[in-house]
């Protein structure tokens, strides 16, 4: 028995089209995992900076002899605002919806590694792969799901339009056709054309004494 493959009216029947699906999909759970991260970490320097500050206040208050109430107090104050970004963090559990994130990321990636092995779609690959969806579909939230899909399916489009764009290149170098190399980190100035003989042996530039007009 053959699964069907239906997402939103289109039919996935080809490997190649499961093995991009797989790629974007796979892209949008680390693309979200990436952001998770990146908020847990951004509370956790918060508390950490608070704590700091809250010994600071403390070491100078002893320190100076300080006994003023306003000098008690802001630790105090300094204390329940890290005790109530710890407890946020709690709240949002984010330790939790990253490893779920990873388990579902790495089950996409076996799936997909598998689907590079093989040449033909059968009914355990169908099996993996709707599996993966699943995987997927359990991981994420469906605003979430949209935006690092759609996240993930422009950066998808992008890497194969640069690899393109190389591999065109390298066509025509191999065939001795005259190619632009451009980019600021490039020696060659912007949109010059050259020839793959050009390339090479550039190290007897400049070997003579300049000439009036280049020391300009």
């Amino acid at each position: 028995m053959i699964f069907s493959l239906h997402s939103k009216n289109m039919i996935k029947e080809s490997l190649d089209e499961i093995i991009n699906d797989c790629k974007s999909k796979r892209d949008a759970v680390a693309m979200m995992h990436s952001q998770l991260k990146a908020d847990a970490d951004g509370w956790n320097k918060g508390i950490i900076l608070l704590s700091l500050i809250t010994g600071g206040v403390e070491s100078i208050k002893m320190k100076l002899e300080l006994t003023a109430p306003v000098w008690s107090l802001i630790p105090v104050l300094l204390s329940s605002v890290i005790a109530g970004c710890s407890s946020l963090m709690k709240f949002r559990d984010f330790n939790k919806k990253m490893e779920t994130l990873i388990q579902s990321q790495s089950l996409i990636t076996n799936t997909l590694n598998k689907l590079r092995t093989h040449t033909v779609l059968d009914d355990d690959l169908l099996l993996e792969y709707n599996l993966a969806l699943s995987s997927l579909e359990t991981s994420m939230y469906p605003e979430d799901r949209k935006i690092f899909l759609k996240k993930s399916h422009k950066n998808l489009i992008e890497i194969m339009s640069y690899e393109q764009r190389y591999y065109d290149t390298i066509d025509k170098v191999n065939n001795h056709e005259e190619i632009k190399i451009s980019g600021s980190s490039s020696s060659i100035s912007d949109d010059i054309p050259i020839k793959e003989n050009e390339l090479l042996d550039t190290s007897s530039h400049r070997s003579k004494p300049l000439d009036p007009i280049d020391e300009v």
